[in-house]
């Protein structure tokens, strides 16, 4: 048995809490895209742990896997991994050999780019994290990049340092026509740079980090062990299937689980694959957002309080999140790309109480009602909310709701998660209504399917 988690939005819908939540029925728990871009709060027991590269079943004591397609901060990954030893969990992390390392000078040169797209007349700037992500990815399209094994190497390390280094340092003096000051100048030095991450591959080898992904993976199912595949951000903002170019650099959609990990598109895809939705919508950093309360002082005030109620702020960046209705257009495409058998629908809690409810159904364009996101974000940005209001709810007793089941929600909020069940055409396995892992009902046990 195989489950794959996926964002079915743009990032930030809670899946933390349900990779908790099911890993415990996992043995293995495998990170297969993205880098320490991407944040996940779990709550257990009223306590807080934030991991932006530990895979979110590190805190239920099951193994956490780095897959070859991710791309490994690992002074990131060093910090968090003390950080919860230090709060008395014992982590057992291990990361794809064939996973590329993200150097210093990548995040520098993530911020350079973005500085200059921000100045420049087309105002393409992404709003990246900064942590190097993008760069990380064209060295490893390059066939330029730094691998995980390679820190096991000195020599080989070495090397290859002295290949990249000097093409970063003349991209950024003679394209970028920047002076290199002291600050950034040690993500330069080959040296500096030999010595930090060959002490990492140190490190990496005396804790047994490392392994042969594929091959782990294999020999554990071949064991019997349940694996679940976590994916990182969202679907809208996949390089392939996301409003380009305001996406993350990597394919967060549930077929990258299979290269992301090295098993087999048969294994992955005769499994589970849960889509997590949030119950409206938010997103971190630029893009269009159709949906999106910014318009009259009313709307900003409610944006106000459901970011509030919600805790709408980044978990990397700590940016407030802007908010929006939710919209089915976006869950339509998001179910199409991955083949979802079914959702989770987190944050049902933060929509109580509202004076009015509303939830895009469509898309007006030029004439035209679209029924899923256009191809290209110049038509997305064009593209006019169609409304339909549906029946609020009060607030209800979280911990309660979660004891008692499905039935103790409100009877409008079970009308609304039925709609977005409808219009999607998928069944609703869970529903988030608090942040802690047991304010969670479940409908479905995937790995009990």
């Amino acid at each position: 048995m195989t489950l794959t988690i996926v964002g079915s939005q743009l990032g930030d819908e809670g899946k933390g809490a349900l990779v908790d939540r099911w890993g415990g029925d996992a043995d293995v728990v495998v990170r297969y895209q993205g880098g320490d871009n991407a944040g996940h709060t779990v709550v257990e027991g009223g306590v807080e742990y934030k991991l932006s590269l530990v895979p979110s079943g590190a805190v239920r004591g099951t193994t956490g896997i780095l897959g070859n397609g991710c791309v490994v901060n690992p002074k990131t990954l060093f910090t968090e991994i003390d950080d919860l030893r230090e709060r008395g969990l014992d982590p057992d992390v291990r990361v794809a050999r064939r996973a590329h390392v993200i150097l210093p000078y990548h995040r520098v040169l993530d911020g350079i780019e973005e500085e200059v797209k921000a100045d420049d007349d087309a105002g393409d700037a992404v709003g990246t994290t900064g942590r190097g992500i993008g760069p990380t990815y064209e060295d490893k399209a390059g066939r330029r990049g730094i691998r995980i094994a390679d820190l096991l190497d000195p020599d080989v390390l070495r090397e290859k340092l002295e290949y990249v280094v000097p093409q970063k340092r003349a991209l950024v003096e003679d394209v970028y026509g920047l002076d290199l000051d002291d600050d950034r100048a040690e993500a330069f030095d080959v040296d500096a740079l030999h010595e930090e991450f060959a002490a990492i591959g140190e490190r990496l080898a005396d804790e047994g980090m490392t392994v042969n992904c594929s091959d782990y993976l294999h020999r554990r199912r071949e064991a019997g062990d349940e694996i679940l595949f976590e994916g990182a951000q969202g679907t809208h903002i996949d390089i392939d299937h996301g409003n380009y170019p305001f996406v993350t650099s990597s394919n967060p959609t549930a077929g990258a689980a299979s290269v992301g990990s090295g098993l087999g598109v048969t294994t992955v895809g005769d499994g589970e694959v849960v889509g997590i939705v949030k119950a409206y919508l938010s997103r971190v950093g630029e893009g269009p957002l159709p949906t999106e309360l910014d318009g009259d002082a009313d709307e900003e005030a409610l944006a106000d309080d459901i970011r509030e109620k919600g805790g709408e702020f980044g978990t990397v960046t700590g940016r407030p999140r802007r908010i929006g209705w939710l919209d089915l257009p976006m869950l339509r495409h998001a179910a199409r790309v991955s083949g979802f058998t079914g959702v989770a629908v987190n944050h049902v809690d933060v929509l109580a109480g509202l004076d009015e409810l509303k939830v895009c159904t469509g898309y007006e364009l030029e004439g035209e009602t679209l029924d899923t996101v256009p191809t290209t974000t110049d038509r997305w940005e064009r593209c006019e909310p169609v409304y339909e209001t549906l029946d609020t709810w009060e607030p209800f007793d979280s911990a309660a709701v979660a004891e008692r089941g499905y039935d103790a929600l409100p009877e409008a909020a079970r009308e609304y998660l039925e709609f977005v069940a409808a219009e999607i055409d998928t069944p609703i396995y869970a529903v988030g209504v608090g942040p802690d892992r047991e304010e969670t009902v479940e409908l479905t046990n995937p790995f009990d399917e």
